[in-house]
């Protein structure tokens, strides 16, 4: 039986080795809460013992955070620092690596004043727009994981104390990424091989749409671009790479034509945007555009989100994961996108990963356009699977075969 320690320095190890797989003489760029120093710690021993040129850290700390939307005024929000954008683009000219730990406090923004909120979003999405060229098509490896912070744990665990609430997360956590597991890695190695044979199914098939099913109202059929290309799992950068960018992962995914999307489509999950929630809403599509929409809960951050610039009322990404999951038979809700999109079928706001279609990575805006790949300052997943969510997919032939049955896969 493993215990704390050795499950901690084997994760610091499985999002060195696996996740980023750093190469000797590269740099890794880490973006952490201050509450998460210990692990960065761990993280960044492992780094430099795997041979990395240099660790580079960006704390950021959430009691600051929200004391800035409390006190400072919105030209603040307005003006994202170019040092600081400027910074990111030359570790990724470089050839960084880059970890993001998503640890947030969920409502860590509520109540704040949402104009602030949309002006923030806005302004450091425009001044990352390059950086995030480098992620989107892979000329960089990149990581997404989690560690438990007391905020968060809280907002999943509200019912215990503190620290229980904390242990717990960590256990749940350790299940997902496949720590409790005798040998992480080999876990891994398994894991993206059953993906795989996922991805090429789908990628044989070529699809030329899809059609969703379910009983909360969810009717949608989304078309799906000539050159599509379905991803998951791992990935390789430009150098040849293998990387692996989220950890959990449970989906495949693809781009939908820009304007080949058509219905009505309910959320099935909290959305923990910007420090908000967003919660039991639902998106009427005409023709690739929301046209329409309605929210119990965040409806102000939704049209926030909605309104960032043209390409945010498209979608950017359709991702399948089976209702019978790991993520999703723990029963855990964790608001916090990173575990809730590997539970849960998703859709995404937004801009397209252009690796998704054949020659993607060298298109210019154009030619996105023709292909019918969106583009957008944001990309944001929402949650939309369910127990009886059915899915039907179409070939250009006009076979149509079952893909997802009753919430899971059909085949």
């Amino acid at each position: 039986m493993k215990n704390f320690e050795q499950m901690l320095e084997e994760y610091a190890q499985l999002a060195v080795k696996t996740g980023i797989n750093i190469q000797k003489g590269q740099t890794l760029v880490i973006n952490s809460p201050i509450e998460c120093s210990d692990f960065v710690k761990l993280v960044a021993k492992y780094a430099y013992e795997e041979g990395a040129k240099e660790v580079h850290v960006e704390w950021h700390n959430e009691d600051l955070t929200r004391m800035k939307y409390d006190h400072a005024p919105i030209e603040v929000f307005e003006n994202f620092p170019k040092w600081k954008a400027d910074g990111f683009e030359q570790f990724a000219e470089d050839g960084a690596g880059f970890l993001s730990i998503a640890a947030s406090n969920p409502e860590l923004l509520k109540g704040v004043d949402p104009e602030k909120v949309a002006a923030n979003n806005k302004s450091s999405s425009k001044a990352m727009e390059k950086f995030r060229e480098y992620t989107m098509n892979n000329h960089v490896s990149w990581c997404v994981i989690s560690i438990p912070t007391s905020d968060w744990a809280m907002k999943v665990f509200p019912d215990i104390p503190k620290e229980e609430a904390v242990e717990k997360l960590w256990e749940a956590i350790f299940k997902t990424v496949r720590i409790d597991k005798e040998d992480p890695m080999e876990a891994w190695n398994e894991h993206l091989n059953n993906l795989d044979e996922k991805l090429e199914f789908l990628n044989e098939k070529e699809f030329k749409n899809l059609h969703y099913t379910s009983s909360n109202g969810t009717d949608l059929i989304i078309e799906l671009p000539k050159g599509h290309i379905w991803s998951g799992g791992g990935d390789y950068n430009t150098k040849d790479v293998f990387f692996v960018a989220n950890m959990p992962t449970e989906e495949v995914f693809t781009l939908p034509k820009k304007t080949g999307i058509n219905g009505t489509v309910v959320s099935t999950k909290p959305l923990n945007y910007s420090g908000n929630l967003i919660d039991n809403f639902k998106l009427t599509f005409k023709d690739g555009k929301v046209v329409d929409f309605e929210a119990e809960k965040g409806y102000e951050t939704l049209k926030n989100l909605l309104d960032t610039d043209e390409g945010a009322r498209y979608l950017g990404e359709v991702a399948l994961v089976p209702y019978d999951s790991p993520i999703s038979n723990s029963n855990i809700l964790f608001y916090n996108t990173l575990f809730d999109e590997n539970a849960s079928c998703h859709l995404a706001f937004g801009m397209a990963y252009p690796t998704c279609i054949e020659g993607g990575s060298k298109m210019n805006e154009k030619e996105k356009e023709a292909h019918g790949v969106n583009s957008s300052l944001v990309h944001v997943d929402f949650m939309i699977g369910s127990k009886d969510l059915d899915i039907v997919g179409e070939t250009d032939e006009g076979e149509k075969l079952q893909i997802f049955k009753d919430g899971n896969w059909a085949f």
